[in-house]
């Protein structure tokens, strides 16, 4: 019974983890996908890998939103965003983009954890909670 109980514990945790990455993707609108084209594919890449165009003359070159991403609040990502990376201790590359407004700015972190890869919970943080969950 208990076995059977952790097991189920473990299941919701799975599918609440793939629900958020699934919603992810459904609120990165077509607007969003237009404002990360024109702001931040040139240096992020079109599948946010950091691999765009502009990317080789970065030192340091952005990393890819799969490992930059992970395990950040939606928050974080947003002050990023807007103010740029020194704001969040990353690099100086990263400028700010303070003339968008709060509405585009949740928008483009939608998109940005839309790209593959990309999940509201590390795995690290999932196991974490399995670990520690009822038994």
């Amino acid at each position: 019974m208990k076995r059977t109980l952790l097991n189920s514990v473990k299941l919701v945790a799975v599918c609440i983890a793939l629900i958020a990455m699934v919603s992810s993707r459904a609120w990165a609108d077509d607007a969003s996908k237009k404002l990360y084209d024109d702001r931040c594919a040139s240096c992020h890449g079109a599948s946010g890998k950091g691999d765009g165009p502009a990317a080789a003359a970065l030192t340091p070159p952005p990393a890819p939103f799969a490992k930059a991403l992970a395990g950040k609040a939606d928050d974080w990502i947003a002050k990023a965003t807007k103010e740029g990376g020194p704001a969040v201790g990353l690099s100086p590359t990263m400028p700010p983009f303070s003339d968008l407004t709060d509405d585009q700015v949740k928008g483009l972190v939608a998109y940005m954890k839309s790209k593959p890869g990309v999940w509201f919970a590390t795995g690290e943080q999932i196991a974490r909670f399995l670990k520690n969950a009822p038994q």
